[in-house]
């Protein structure tokens, strides 16, 4: 009989994860997508797109889709989704992973300012330069706008939401991306400090690279926390694992 697997996508590692349980036998794949990227990347298995209507629009589907299992592979700061998916997972019985990247870790010579929010960014920014690249997505920009006398470069896939803060340069760039691109951009933007969210993976930890070797700050926004009881597996293999589909 088959088995449905839910997963909950818009990363690299649900792109890679729904190849690997389509090549499974009798393993039915639907990857759910919020929408929010206009071009999402080419994903195996079924898709569907936009949101379900909460925690209770997701188990009511869990329960008509007959899932069999839930993988939550979206991005680490996609709170409210994880919350809700914990939740449906919760109330239905069905078994829930989470796939999660490992984040981030600072090395020699790193220039880091852990915060734990982009407001928390935004209130430490001034103190630590005056032209900014701000690589937090396009959405949450706000926590920025009101800072008046910093320029920033904001690079996201898509034009980022409004409000934006006054003096702002967009960059519309899909990565991964390379130490010696970013290391142009570094010095091009005469960028003095870095924003970014701790997102981990290597598309887009070049920026890192380059800000140590121009020694450029980095304000490293921390990621929210997992909902009480919901632990993280950090690959591919670990889901396969924990849904008794591991080996080849």
């Amino acid at each position: 009989m088959s088995s449905h697997v839910l997963i909950l996508g818009g990363t690299a590692e649900a792109r890679a994860l729904a190849t690997a349980l389509c090549a499974r036998p009798g393993v039915r794949v639907t990857t759910s997508l919020a929408g929010r990227v206009a071009r999402p990347g080419a994903v195996d298995g079924d898709v569907r797109v936009g949101g379900f209507g909460g925690a209770e629009g997701l188990a009511e589907w869990l329960r008509r889709e007959g899932v069999a299992a839930l993988v939550d592979a979206t991005h680490p700061f996609a709170e409210s989704i994880t919350a809700n998916a914990a939740r449906a997972a919760a109330r239905t019985g069905v078994p829930a992973v989470v796939l999660r990247r490992p984040g981030w870790r600072p090395g020699p010579g790193d220039r880091w300012h852990p915060v734990p929010s982009l407001d928390a960014a935004a209130e430490l920014l001034p103190r630590v330069g005056r032209r900014a690249f701000l690589t937090t997505g396009r959405l949450g920009l706000a926590a920025f706008a009101h800072l008046t006398a910093l320029h920033f470069v904001v690079r996201s896939v898509d034009p980022p939401e409004p409000p934006l803060p006054p003096d702002t340069h967009v960059l519309l760039a899909r990565g991964p991306f390379t130490v010696a691109g970013e290391t142009a951009l570094l010095r091009e933007h005469r960028v003095d400090v870095l924003v970014t969210k701790d997102s981990g993976g290597a598309a887009t930890a070049a920026k890192l690279t380059a800000a140590r070797d121009l020694k450029v700050p980095v304000v490293v926004v921390g990621r929210p926390p997992l909902p009480e009881g919901v632990t993280a597996v950090p690959d591919v293999a670990g889901v396969l694992e924990r849904l008794g589909l591991g080996g080849s």
